[in-house]
């Protein structure tokens, strides 16, 4: 389908990604903490926002790689992707309507109906993120990748957290949830129809049947990461109900045995499930060709592991460590998002050059100890400045891991496999919202009930913990070779 392309299909082209970024910075910082907290109460909100992340991502993950499989073989007038963009963005709509409604309900049961409605939202979501991932591939030719990939990075990190910030923050953080959700899906119609205007053309019915074997290996693969996960989780129970068992009141007994539990889970999630995604994904001689892929998997979602759930766990964080309510909670979280999107934007700037200049895997791994400055700076000081402060710092390194992490990978990976190597590296995307939330919340959770006069203190533990997995993204790196590549040539 390669084509002229005319100046304006840089944004045709990529603009939806912005759609779909406002989206999730709406409702993952925002929207969900605070009505699993109006659902469930202060003592099992982190639990039930956990369960509901886990299950909704893995739904994504999923959706998202069966969009793309039926996708490449569509025959509509409309096109391959945009036909897919349309649907998977109405139904959105549709099942933000419902957000909305759910907003004003009380008690366990809008919370279930609260679970369903998002969980089909992200898979609404994942139909149309499935097809428009596919347009610069299809579309673009292969010398100008590069500048539409740049121009897709900027709409989908920094710029959609800026305007989340600005727009539809000040309703939400006003109490107003209907006035943020319709803004938020006039941004998704404006990029839903400016994705129309893509140059795709009709192209003939396929030659050769599906072939499911991609898919079906993903579900497995999926499937055993949840298990782990969820297996986690009980260890994380087990503990729990282990001290309450024991009669152990003492914090700092508690700290250590729910601390040693989280460290140990998260990691185990981490290095166990990419090691098992990999091994579900790619045959032995695919893994012996490239030796230091399942580590950079690693190292990706360790990272991120940390960088997602700050946002996801803001607003509660900042309710624990500076006493704001649920009403108030959710301006200084959108206004800390703000902060982190700018400096986002601005790393994202130079972070290329220095990618060139210094070397993916140096670059990626200072990213990671800047970013455990950064959560360490929130930590220290119960004061709102130095949790700004400390999260731009952590918008610093996002920006420069984002740029120098993907090199990294595109680098190891075969030029002629690298959909089927890359393809692996979702699992980091998806996986790391799950591990977070999941193992994190039940351990806030514990220490909201069984150590009140520690306000904070759970909080406090899960973001140690987080930066401790910055820690581990740095440390995996020595397991890393990063190839030399010389210029005009394939790294392998």
């Amino acid at each position: 389908m390669k084509q002229d392309i005319r100046w304006y299909d840089f944004i045709t082209i990529n603009i939806f990604f912005l759609g779909l970024t406002a989206l999730s910075q709406t409702m993952v910082p925002l929207i969900l903490p605070l009505l699993v907290q109006q659902f469930v109460g202060e003592l099992q909100k982190g639990t039930y926002l956990g369960t509901l992340r886990l299950w909704s991502l893995m739904v994504a993950l999923l959706v998202q790689a069966l969009s793309g499989m039926l996708s490449d073989r569509c025959t509509l007038r409309w096109g391959r992707r945009r036909p897919f963009v349309f649907v998977g963005t109405v139904s959105a709509i549709v099942l933000l309507v419902a957000v909305g409604f759910t907003s004003e309900m009380e008690g366990m049961a809008g919370y279930w109906i609260l679970f369903i409605v998002t969980t089909l939202l992200q898979g609404a979501a994942n139909v149309a993120h499935g097809g428009v991932q596919g347009l610069i591939p299809d579309i673009v030719p292969k010398e100008m990748h590069g500048r539409f990939s740049g121009l897709k990075a900027f709409f989908e990190v920094p710029v959609p957290v800026i305007l989340v910030s600005f727009t539809i923050a000040p309703f939400i953080s006003r109490g107003n949830m209907w006035g943020g959700i319709f803004v938020l899906m006039g941004i998704l119609i404006v990029t839903m129809a400016i994705t129309m205007l893509a140059p795709e053309r009709q192209l003939p019915p396929p030659k050769t049947p599906l072939n499911w074997q991609p898919f079906l290996r993903l579900l497995l693969m999926t499937g055993i990461f949840t298990g782990i996960i969820l297996g986690m989780g009980e260890l994380i129970s087990l503990t729990a109900r282990f001290l309450i068992a024991q009669g152990i009141d003492d914090p700092r007994r508690q700290l250590l045995a729910m601390g040693g539990a989280g460290l140990i889970a998260m990691v185990t999630a981490v290095v166990g499930g990419v090691t098992a995604g990999v091994r579900i994904s790619l045959n032995r001689e695919q893994r012996r060709r490239v030796p230091s892929f399942t580590w950079w998997v690693i190292n990706r979602l360790a990272f991120l592991v940390g960088a997602f759930n700050l946002a996801g766990f803001a607003v509660y964080f900042l309710q624990a460590r500076l006493g704001y309510t649920r009403e108030t909670a959710a301006e200084p979280a959108s206004r800390l998002m703000l902060f982190v999107g700018v400096f986002i934007l601005n790393s994202a700037f130079v972070s290329g050059w220095l990618t060139d200049r210094f070397g993916r895997k140096r670059i990626a791994g200072l990213s990671g100890l800047i970013a455990t400055l950064g959560i360490l700076i929130m930590l220290s000081a119960p004061n709102l400045t130095w949790i700004y402060i400390g999260g731009s710092i952590v918008g610093i390194a996002t920006g420069m891991f984002y740029s120098a992490n993907w090199a990294l990978g595109t680098s190891l990976v075969p030029q002629e496999e690298a959909g089927r190597y890359l393809g692996v590296s979702n699992l980091a995307g998806a996986g790391a919202g799950a591990v977070g939330a999941y193992i994190g919340g039940p351990i806030a959770d514990f220490f909201t009930a069984h150590a009140p006069q520690w306000p904070g203190l759970g909080y406090l533990l899960i973001f140690a913990l987080y930066a401790i997995l910055f820690m581990l993204s740095v440390a995996v790196l020595l397991k890393v070779d990063e190839p030399v590549v010389n210029e005009g040539e394939p790294a392998i």
